[in-house]
């Protein structure tokens, strides 16, 4: 496929999804204008290889890798500073414990909980993002969850 041809769609998802781009990239540098500087690189270096995108999975998931693997780079921190939740908190959990605790899960945890909640795809389209498979993504999600629950019922303790 010319790699050209690709811009438009790569541009269209730029422009349709970039705040999602921005809020995964924030959550996994913890810092915004390294997300933001992540988010242009790794858009730019998808453009760039555009003519390695072999068309096996959805374009938005080989994008998805090119910005993760930025932010991975541009990481300030361990600890993640969660951007603010667009919708209310509850009142049951502070914000900050759960991004503390989002911060010692296992990077790749962290990454599909990442992925599914702060960019809301879907798990074709993470296993895309980081090269895994589709089962994988379900059970990493799922030990994720475990993780997050284990952790709140032993501060509850």
């Amino acid at each position: 496929m010319d790699e050209a041809s690709l811009w438009p769609e790569i541009e269209s998802l730029y422009r349709a999804k970039f705040r999602q781009f921005e809020r995964v990239a924030r959550a996994i540098t913890g810092d915004r204008e390294s997300a933001l500087e992540a988010v242009q690189e790794g858009f730019a270096d998808a453009l760039r290889s555009s003519d390695q995108w072999t068309g096996r999975g959805p374009l938005a998931g080989w994008v998805w890798r090119c910005v993760v693997n930025r932010a991975r780079k541009a990481r300030l921190r361990r600890v993640v500073d969660l951007p603010v939740a667009e919708q209310p908190t509850n009142g049951h959990h502070d914000e900050s414990e759960l991004a503390v605790r989002l911060a010692v899960l296992p990077e790749r945890q962290r990454l599909v909980v990442f992925l599914r909640y702060f960019a809301d795809l879907e798990y074709r389209e993470i296993a895309a993002a980081l090269e895994i498979e589709t089962g994988t993504v379900s059970a990493t999600l799922h030990a994720a969850h475990a993780n997050l629950r284990t952790g709140y019922e032993e501060a509850l303790a």
